[in-house]
């Protein structure tokens, strides 16, 4: 299972960068979307939505299930990946090219305080 180190993971199988700019881009993990199996739906939140933390804010929907995406860390939706809207099956091209989308944290530090990806490979038993 693909889980880049340079990345920051949440229990439910998001994962989180940390940008230059302040923001953080989060999407799903290859654990996810393998589970899933093939997308053939997103549902992302609108821009401008303020979310808490552990919050349901996304759907994505697979031949097999539905499954709420969470807000890793509080904050303001600031931009959502349209291109999922025609093409859901990117994520599962590659987990992490395909964003879902992006936050202004409301505390910068909190995407730090998520899990590295040592302690999320133990948390899906890869480690």
């Amino acid at each position: 299972m693909n889980v880049p180190g340079n990345l920051r993971y949440t229990a439910s199988h998001e994962w989180v960068r940390s940008e230059a700019d302040g923001t953080v881009t989060i999407g799903v993990t290859d654990h996810a979307q393998a589970a899933l199996g093939d997308l053939v739906y997103v549902e992302l939140p609108a821009v401008g939505r303020v979310v808490a933390a552990e919050e349901a804010c996304a759907v994505v929907e697979s031949v097999k299930a539905a499954s709420d995406i969470y807000a890793p860390v509080a904050g303001e939706v600031v931009a959502v990946n349209e291109a999922l809207a025609g093409t859901p099956e990117i994520v599962n091209e590659d987990a992490y090219a395909a964003w879902l989308f992006k936050l202004k944290p409301a505390d910068p530090t909190a995407a730090g305080k998520l899990l590295d990806a040592a302690a999320y490979q133990a948390t899906i038993g890869e480690a």
